[in-house]
């Protein structure tokens, strides 16, 4: 399971800095080892079986709110030193944070990211994901934890795209997904199973309005 990490020179981080410079979205199909994907699957399951994932809400601060019609997943926010594996994803990410950074000029601070799992028929419906009142989130990744899933059992990101081209994508373990935040529209399909994520955000010095 031990993953060492990766400069922020690393091919595969250029490659997701070059996508987000030339069409604002990237996707990593082989991001993660499956030892390190399976032991972060392992960590949201014994999380949830535990009680410890709480219904998502819509919103922020003061304004934020539980509406299942909206969005039905279950998350925990992950902080450093929680488990090993979880210090590993974000030792990746923040190599990833220092590439774009130096590539993209984006002045990114540090990264937030929650376990979410959706549980069968659940979904969260088209949304962008920073927030009117608050511009910090810059770039968005989401790491997809699940194994031996197929098209069918549904569960798909679906990113709309410029000229109303929508693309789909499969949430495979071991695949990451980043885009920037503020501009591309999304959504996340319903699946017949437990769909299990990491979902996080790069942000950046922000000028909140209240």
């Amino acid at each position: 399971m031990r993953a060492m990490p990766i400069p922020s020179d690393h091919p595969l981080l250029l490659r997701i800095v070059d996508d987000l410079a030339e069409r604002g979205w990237s996707q990593q199909n082989l991001f993660l080892p499956d030892a390190l994907t399976r032991a972060l699957a392992a960590e949201c399951r014994q999380r949830a079986a535990e009680g410890e994932l709480a219904p998502a809400a819509v919103g922020r601060g003061p304004f934020s709110e539980i509406r299942e019609g909206i969005r039905g997943d279950r998350i925990q926010w992950i902080e450093p030193g929680q488990a090993q594996a979880c210090d590993h994803y974000l030792g990746l990410m923040d190599s990833l944070r220092e590439a774009m950074n130096r590539g993209l000029f984006l002045g990114l601070e540090d990264f937030e990211s929650h376990f979410a799992l959706y549980p069968p028929g659940a979904f969260y419906l088209k949304h962008v994901d920073r927030f009117r009142d608050d511009d910090r989130r810059m770039v968005s990744a989401v790491l997809y934890l699940n194994d031996a899933w197929s098209a069918e059992q549904g569960g798909q990101l679906r990113m709309y795209l410029d000229e109303g081209v929508a693309h789909d994508v499969t949430p495979v373990g071991g695949c990451l997904v980043v885009f920037l935040s503020g501009e591309i529209p999304h959504e996340v399909l319903p699946a017949t199973r437990d769909r299990l994520s990491l979902t996080g955000w790069f942000r950046r010095r922000g000028n909140e309005l209240f």
